[in-house]
């Protein structure tokens, strides 16, 4: 079996726990997620399977998109409301909606953010999480993220508002939350999250771990995966000839390859083999990801 599911994380399952829950249902231990979420976070989660592993860390495009509560008036260790609440203030109740708009602009574009505490980011080898459990607070570089888009869906309950993110892998929702809230100065937290689309993984294709199982008991679970080529959507696409096929498949550069430079999605006869590089005329295996004969 090999390709991509996207599954739709309920709340409480780790990522690593979607893995363990699909190495059951697919047969195989050769499965791996792209884009963690959180425990308390839902959403769009593509689990790779088999050889479709090696694309992981492969993808051109590896934008996310949320929904996100944001609950003004409180702050708690973690950032978002599974934590202790380590700070709380009175909303003003000057602070609507429209204050609310007013400060996002501030929160477009690139930018720098600092990793939270509770988070799987390694520093000197060790995760941020572990050290936090043991009460510890680490010294953090900024990393560069980019929010493409940040605008307010609505208003769900007294000082809870819902935001819409498209931004940038290796942004924290929570933390960006936590940042309004000083722009509007109060504290802030993180009261849920639902990613909508990875990439270009959406939540229109994602299946619930129950319909997972029962499509294994039905035997149509193979009809859910997705190709390996849908990773590469976003690369020009290339159709070889068996000879030049050949020489791919045993790692030989074709030269006086009549292409431009760049990356590609390289198929022979209807048949994804995977993504090679084309320079200066000579053709070069990047990535291959069919069966062997």
């Amino acid at each position: 079996m090999q390709g991509i599911i996207v599954v739709d994380k309920p709340e409480g399952f780790t990522s690593f726990d979607v893995d363990a829950k699909l190495r059951g249902i697919c047969g195989t231990r050769r499965i791996g997620h792209g884009g963690t979420l959180d425990p308390m976070a839902t959403g769009v989660l593509p689990v790779f399977i088999g050889n479709a592993t090696k694309a992981v860390d492969m993808r051109a495009r590896d934008d996310k998109r949320y929904t996100a509560a944001m609950l003004l008036g409180r702050r708690t260790n973690t950032g978002d409301i599974t934590g202790t609440v380590i700070e709380e203030a009175p909303v003003p109740p000057s602070l609507d909606a429209a204050a609310v708009v007013a400060v996002l602009p501030r929160f477009v574009g690139e930018q720098k953010q600092v990793p939270p505490m509770y988070s799987a980011v390694k520093v000197n080898g060790q995760p941020l999480y572990k050290a936090a459990r043991a009460g510890k607070d680490v010294a953090r570089a900024p990393r560069a993220i980019t929010i493409h888009s940040l605008t307010l869906q609505g208003q769900t309950a007294p000082d809870t508002y819902c935001l819409s993110v498209h931004c940038s892998k290796g942004v924290y929702v929570r933390v960006l939350v936590e940042d309004i809230g000083r722009a509007l100065g109060v504290p802030a937290t993180l009261a849920a999250l639902r990613r909508t689309a990875s990439g270009a993984y959406t939540l229109d294709m994602a299946h619930t771990l129950p319909e997972l199982q029962r499509a294994k008991e039905d035997g149509t679970l193979s009809s859910l995966l997705l190709s390996v080529e849908s990773v590469f959507e976003e690369l020009p696409a290339l159709q070889v000839d068996e000879q030049t096929q050949r020489r791919l498949l045993n790692g030989a550069p074709t030269y006086r390859f009549p292409a431009q430079d760049g990356r590609y999605r390289v198929s022979c006869g209807g048949v994804f083999l995977g993504v090679c590089q084309v320079e200066k005329q000579v053709l070069r295996v990047q990535k291959l990801f069919c069966e062997r004969a």
